[in-house]
This record gives structure tokens, C-alpha cells and sequence, in this order.
């Protein structure tokens, strides 16, 4: 690593407390350790959702306790969001990364030593809580890259996030059948104490932006007043709520069809579903290219087209696997271009104030998740894979609609025409 080290000294040299600082370009190891850092952070959220039986039955929990396992994880998620990753505004972010990710370490040992379910609950909960860490590690490889590298690196790092999400069912299923389902917590804890030693050596000190001297109350406050005063802001929200929505209709319910005839595939087989889907991440670096192009409006139009086309071939799952793989890899690529260029975009509205930009969209993004989720599981109940596959084709579609409605906004969609505010005026657009 030491040339991934040498990299960020440079970096760090030229900070110069702004946007404005000559900021070198970011190595490829820093930025894959970025992305490593991510996928593993946010792998906590998913990997008990194949393992609740097995943690169910070992601890003796109710169905609804063990629903109450994901549903904690969420909710802490979204509590983090908003209380946690707006701090990267504020302090240190190389600490508040390496701080956080020790507490993950915590929250994992609760985990792995739970003998009752509130104890796993309350760990599963923290978990959600600092798995946040990860917008927090988008923001700050943000803010070290130069801006016409920005969208490279965003989607570099934000392939980490893909990779960890769709890989983390696949993984926990795995070890699960080999040690049980505490050896996924247990793995989980060693290497993320491995990455905070890491980041601790290996990050800069400081990030690109100098930190806003608000209060802490008041840097909650300004989240809110970015979202009020930047239409381009809450629009790429709206963009992330539907994408996400889509995204969750599919993997919430797909295990569902194939677990029965014809197909009445095993877990492990549903979960390599995923390996799949990880051709997503090839989207996430193509779009971060094409955004420093200055094509995002075209991106996310051409990423909505394939997303709403997706859901023909994934309509015809119970009588064709080849038709469900071509879904899931067409899904999966438009979801993260999309994803990948609206944080890219709204970053560059205030790179100073870019944790709460990031994190303030991320909230709609679990909004999306969850509503998918919802209303994906209730609907395959009472009316099947047809009717879950349209309710997809629906929030893909809105998607689509909004794109074009909102076209006449040109290029002020583009990374390239957003100029920064100067630092300390996160609330204002110059």
C-alpha cells in the first residue's frame, strides 16, 4: 500500500481548504480501498436476511421478532443518515470514518455473542445505525478527487457499494452452512477491524473542503434548507426514491417465484442470483465516465429507458431463467448509472457541504428501498410475479416521465454546469 499512501500525502499537501486547492488525483488503490471499505460496510445491512430462520430458531424468536431484525437494521439506517453522516460536514472525516467503524466492530461482537433477542436487536440496530459509514466514505473520496475526476471516482466507489450489497446474501448463506450464522458477524468484525487500521494510516487528515463551522444543530437544520432551496437537488432525490423503489421490488420478492414450482430452487441457488446482479457495478465506473463528460442528463435518460425495459424480460421468470438473468443484469445497470450520477451531480452543488447532500438523498434512497420492499412482498401475495413485475414497470416508468418533464432544465442537469458555492455557504448558490 505504500503507493496508494504516497498518493494521498500528495493529497493531503494540497488541500488547500477548498475546492479551489490543488487536489492530486487519487490513486487507484486509495479509491479501491474506498470502495472495499464501502461493500463492506453496508454488507451488515443484508447479510441476515437469508439467515433469519437459522437466528429465529436458535434464539427461540417470535415471526415477528424476527421480522423486527431487519426492520431494527432499517430504521437505524435511516436514523444515521440524517444524526450521523452530516458530521462528515463538520469534523475530521478520516476520524469519524475510523471511529465509526471501531463501533461497528462493537456492534458486531453484540452480535455475535447475542444469547437473547434483545440483545441481538440492539446490536442489529447499531449495526444499521453505523453502516452509514459508507456515505460518509463516498463524500470524502469525493471531495479528494479533482473535479474533472470526480464522477470517475464517485462511481469506483459506489461499485464497492453494489458489489457488497448484492454479494452479502451470497456470502452469509455460505458461511452460514459451514460455521453457522455467527461466524458471518464474526467474520464481519475481523475484517472491519482490519480496514479501520487501514483507512487510520492510509487516509489524509484532512478532506478536500475545509469543515463548516455551524453547530450541530444547525448543520441538521442546513440539510433541510439545501433541500428547500435546491431544485436540483430534490429532483435527483425523487430520481434515487423511484430507482430504488424498482431496485426493491425485484430483490425483495424474486426469491419468492423461485422457490416454487418450477423451478423450487434452494437458498444458496437464489442467493447466487447476486453474482448476477454484480454486473451492475461495471455501470457505476461507466457512468462516473460519462458524467465527467458532461453527459448525465443523457445518462440518466438512457439508465430510465433500460430500467423500464427491464421488466419485460423479468415478467417471463416462471418460464425462462435466461429471460430473469437478462433482467436482473439490465436492472441493475440502470439502477447504480442513476445512482452513480445523481450523487456526482449533487455533490458539485456544494462540495463543502457534501456529507448532508449525500446523506439527505440517501434517506429518499431508503424510502424507495422500503416502499418497494412493502409493496412488492404484499402484492406477490394476493396477485403473483405478473402483478409485482408491473408495480416495478410503474416506479420505472415515473422515473422515465420525470426525466422528460423536467428536460428543459438542459444543462444545468450537468455536473459540469453546477459551480460550487464558495466554501462556508452551503445554504446558498451562487
Amino acid at each position: 500500500m505504500a503507493g496508494a499512501g504516497e498518493t494521498v500525502r500528495r493529497t493531503e499537501a494540497g488541500v488547500g481548504g477548498g475546492e479551489g486547492g490543488a487536489v492530486s488525483a487519487l490513486s487507484r488503490g486509495v479509491v479501491l480501498l474506498f470502495a472495499v471499505a464501502c461493500g463492506a460496510a453496508v454488507a451488515n445491512v443484508y447479510f441476515a436476511q437469508p439467515l433469519l430462520v437459522t437466528m429465529g430458531h436458535d434464539l427461540g424468536l417470535s415471526p415477528a421478532l424476527v421480522g423486527g431484525v431487519i426492520t431494527l437494521t432499517q430504521i437505524g439506517y435511516g436514523l444515521g443518515l440524517f444524526f450521523l453522516v452530516p458530521l462528515g460536514d463538520m469534523v475530521d472525516r478520516r476520524r469519524l470514518v475510523v471511529g465509526q467503524l471501531l463501533l461497528m466492530v462493537v456492534a458486531l461482537a453484540v452480535v455475535v455473542t447475542a444469547r437473547t433477542a434483545t440483545v441481538l436487536l440492539v446490536g442489529m440496530a447499531a449495526l444499521g445505525l453505523l453502516a452509514v459509514v459508507t456515505q460518509t466514505l463516498v463524500a470524502f473520496a469525493a471531495s479528494l478527487a479533482p473535479p474533472g475526476e470526480r464522477g470517475r471516482v464517485v462511481g469506483l466507489v459506489t461499485s464497492g457499494v453494489v458489489v457488497g450489497i448484492l454479494l452479502a446474501r451470497t456470502v452469509s448463506g455460505l458461511l452460514a452452512d459451514l460455521a453457522g450464522w455467527r461466524s458471518v458477524y464474526l467474520a464481519s468484525a475481523a475484517l472491519t477491524a482490519l480496514l479501520a487500521l487501514i483507512l487510520h494510516r492510509v487516509l489524509p487528515r484532512r478532506s478536500g473542503t475545509l469543515p463548516t463551522r455551524l453547530r450541530y444543530g444547525q448543520l441538521l437544520r442546513s440539510t433541510l434548507t439545501l433541500f428547500a432551496r435546491e431544485r436540483l437537488l430534490r429532483l435527483r432525490a425523487l430520481f434515487g426514491l423511484l430507482v430504488f423503489a424498482a431496485f426493491s421490488t425485484l430483490w425483495s420478492s424474486v426469491a419468492l417465484p423461485l422457490s416454487e414450482a418450477p423451478y423450487s430452487l434452494s437458498h444458496s441457488a437464489i442467493g447466487a442470483l447476486g453474482l448476477i446482479g454484480v454486473a451492475g457495478a461495471l455501470a457505476a465506473t461507466v457512468a462516473g465516465r460519462m458524467n465527467d463528460r458532461g453527459l448525465s442528463r443523457r445518462t440518466t435518460g438512457i439508465a430510465l429507458v433500460l430500467l423500464t425495459a427491464s421488466w419485460l424480460p423479468l415478467s417471463l421468470t416462471r418460464v425462462s431463467l435466461a429471460a430473469l438473468f437478462a433482467g436482473v443484469i439490465l436492472l441493475d445497470l440502470a439502477v447504480q448509472a442513476v445512482h452513480v450520477t445523481n450523487q456526482t451531480v449533487i455533490h458539485a452543488l456544494h462540495p463543502d457541504a457534501g456529507s448532508r447532500l449525500i446523506g439527505g438523498y440517501m434517506i429518499f434512497y431508503s424510502i424507495g428501498s422500503a416502499t418497494g420492499a412493502l409493496a412488492a412482498t404484499s402484492l406477490y401475495a394476493v396477485a403473483g410475479w405478473g402483478a409485482v413485475c408491473v408495480l416495478g414497470a410503474v416506479f420505472s416508468c415515473l422515473g422515465l416521465v420525470l426525466w422528460v418533464c423536467t428536460r428543459h432544465l438542459g444543462d444545468a442537469m450537468d455536473p459540469a454546469a453546477v459551480r460550487p458555492a464558495p466554501t462556508g455557504a452551503a445554504g446558498t448558490r451562487h
